[in-house]
């Protein structure tokens, strides 16, 4: 999470969103909090344009614009934290919840599974396993005349 003197959000990778690309939204909270909450806008939205920001290398765009494609609403992406009941604190959190969202979304995929098969022990343990079940539920069963 960035510092509030830093000129924009740092996210994991070397990746900065400039300041100038963050835009905020202020409202009323909803829920419990006496008269604070009829007048305190408290409630906090950050708003990014992900698919236009000069932050992204087209290939980070791109893996962005994939993974996130559930939230985002013609390339916008929006963070709302209402959970303090300071709208400074909301803010802290609406940056850290949007760092961590591109953070995960712009991390590289894990690498291919290849398929292996089982190996001859592995196999034999395995069958050895199933008959010592089959031997122990055969001893349970009614001896047969």
């Amino acid at each position: 999470m960035a510092a509030p003197h830093r000129p924009g959000l740092r996210i994991a990778g070397g990746v900065t969103i400039p300041k100038a690309e963050l835009s905020w939204r202020f409202s009323r909270s909803s829920g419990p909090g006496g008269q604070g909450v009829n007048t305190a806008d408290s409630r906090v939205e950050l708003v990014w344009d992900a698919a236009g920001s000069a932050a992204l290398s087209p290939l980070q765009r791109e893996r962005l614009l994939t993974r996130l494609n559930g939230r985002l609403v013609d390339g916008v992406l929006t963070v709302a934290a209402s959970e303090h009941r300071a709208q400074l604190r909301n803010r802290d959190a609406a940056r850290a919840r949007l760092a961590e969202l591109v953070a995960d979304a712009l991390r590289p995929p894990p690498p291919k599974r290849r398929a292996t098969q089982p190996s001859r022990g592995a196999r034999e343990r395995r069958l050895k396993q199933k008959q010592r079940r089959t031997d122990i539920k055969q001893m349970r069963r009614r001896p047969s005349d």
